[in-house]
C-alpha cells in the first residue's frame, strides 16, 4: 500500500450510533468501515441500496472558459468537447508514462469538478496550477465531499435537504447540479447503478438523511471495496492500493478507453505527456503487469495478507497484493497485480496463504498487436 494514502481526515458520520472506523491506519481511515453489520451491508447492495460515506476523498474544481480546452493538453483521457452536464475519468502520468493520478471527471454549468484518491487532491492542485500558463483556467481545491448511492434498486430522485425534489442521472458519466451547490453523477461501478453525491461539506449530514430517507442502508468502505473487487470485471484497480510507483496504465486493462467505454485513457487521443508509453504497449507489446482477481484461502479464518505483500510461485516473487476483502459471498478475494507469465492455474503463495487467480480476469491471448505485424510485414515475414 501508498503510504501516502492513509488518510488523516476523520469524518463527522463516525460519530453516529453503530458506526466503526478501520481499526488499522489506511486509505479509508477516518470514514465509516461498517456499521454493524458489514456482510450485511455487502447484502443489502445486492439486493437493494447502500449509501456509503467516501467523504475522504479529496475535491478540487476547475473553473475558465478554457478548462477543457487546456486540460486536455495533458491528461490521457479526451475532454475538450465534453458536454456540459457529462464526465468521465482520467490519468495524469510521468513522462516515463507511470501512472501518478486518476481522477473522476463532472462538467456542469462552466466549472470542472474533479475528485480523486485520499491525499492526493493537494499534489494535483498544484500541478495543475504550474500548467495554467496563460489559459484561463483555474483549479482550486474545493470544500466538497463524496457519497455515493449503490446497488441494484437504486431510487430514482432523492429530496434534498432544502426539499427540492431531485431527479438523479441515468446515463454513466451524467451529471447534474444539486440544489444548495454540488453535483449528481451517475457510475458505472462498483455498480452499474451508482451515483456520487458530491455535496458541501458542511451538508454532508444531511445529504447522507436523504440518502437514507429514500430507502438506503447505512454502508461502509468495506461494503465499497468488495463491490469494487467483486463485482467489476476487468477489475476497477485503485491508484495507491492496487498499483505502484511504477505502474503503467495498460496494467489495469480497465482504464483503457474512451469515456463511451469507461476508461481513463482515449487510445486515439494527441499528444500528452507519458504517450509514447501508452502508445508503444498497445501498438508493440503487452504490459509486463495486469490486474487480475484473486480467490484466497480462508481457512486461516480473518488473518489475511496484507496490502503490499509478494505474490510468489515456488519461492519466486511474482507480483504484489493489492486491495483485501471478506466478501459475504465469495468469502476473502484480492486484486493483485501479477506478472503476465504467470500461468492461470498457477498455485500462488501470499505469506503462507494459497491463491489462484480468478479465470474471468485471467490475461488472455488477445492475438498479435498490430504494430508488431506491420513491422514483420516490413520485414518480409509474414
Amino acid at each position: 500500500m501508498d503510504v501516502s494514502a492513509v488518510s488523516e481526515y476523520r469524518s463527522p458520520l463516525l460519530d453516529r450510533p453503530g458506526a466503526v472506523d478501520a481499526t488499522e491506519p489506511g486509505p479509508d481511515s477516518g470514514v465509516p468501515l461498517h456499521h454493524g453489520d458489514p456482510f450485511g451491508e455487502q447484502r443489502a447492495a445486492a439486493d437493494g441500496v447502500v449509501v456509503v460515506d467516501r467523504s475522504h476523498r479529496d475535491v478540487l474544481t476547475i473553473g475558465g472558459a478554457e478548462r477543457l480546452t487546456w486540460l486536455d493538453g495533458f491528461i490521457s483521457q479526451h475532454v475538450a468537447d465534453l458536454p456540459n452536464g457529462s464526465g468521465g475519468e482520467t490519468l495524469v502520468l510521468d513522462p516515463n508514462g507511470r501512472v501518478e493520478h486518476h481522477a473522476v471527471l463532472s462538467d456542469v454549468d462552466g466549472t470542472l469538478v474533479v475528485d480523486t484518491e485520499p491525499g492526493r487532491g493537494e499534489a494535483l492542485v498544484g500541478f495543475l496550477a504550474k500548467m495554467v500558463f496563460w489559459a484561463d483556467a483555474s483549479p482550486e481545491p474545493a470544500d466538497l465531499a463524496v457519497l455515493t448511492l449503490a446497488g441494484t434498486r437504486l431510487p430514482g430522485s432523492l429530496t434534498a435537504p432544502d426539499g427540492t425534489r431531485v431527479e438523479l442521472p441515468v446515463d454513466a458519466y451524467a451529471s447534474i447540479a444539486l440544489p444548495g451547490g454540488g453535483i449528481a453523477r451517475r457510475m458505472p461501478w462498483p455498480q452499474d447503478g451508482s451515483v456520487d453525491l458530491v455535496v458541501p461539506r458542511p451538508d454532508l449530514s444531511a445529504w447522507f438523511d436523504a440518502a437514507l430517507a429514500a430507502g438506503a442502508q447505512p454502508a461502509g468502505s468495506w461494503a465499497f471495496e468488495s463491490l469494487r473487487a467483486v463485482d467489476t470485471t476487468p477489475p476497477r484497480g485503485r491508484l495507491g492500493v492496487d498499483t505502484d510507483e511504477k505502474t503503467i496504465p495498460h496494467e489495469v486493462p480497465v482504464w483503457i478507453g474512451e469515456r463511451s467505454q469507461h476508461g481513463a485513457v482515449h487510445l486515439d487521443k494527441g499528444c500528452y505527456r507519458g504517450q509514447e508509453t501508452v502508445s508503444r504497449v498497445h501498438n508493440l507489446g503487452k504490459s509486463p503487469r495486469v490486474l487480475v482477481r484473486l480467490q484466497l484461502d480462508g481457512s486461516g479464518g480473518d488473518d489475511l495478507p496484507a496490502p503490499g505483500a509478494d505474490i510468489s510461485v515456488g519461492g519466486r516473487t511474482v507480483g504484489r497484493l493489492g486491495t483485501v476483502v471478506q466478501h459475504h459471498e465469495e468469502g476473502p478475494v484480492a486484486l493483485a497485480s501479477l506478472k503476465r507469465s504467470v500461468p492461470a492455474d498457477a498455485a500462488l503463495d501470499i505469506d503462507g496463504t494459497a491463491a489462484s487467480v480468478d479465470p474471468d480476469t485471467a490475461p488472455g491471448e488477445t492475438g498479435p498487436q498490430a504494430g508488431r505485424e506491420a513491422i514483420r510485414r516490413l520485414r518480409g515475414q509474414a
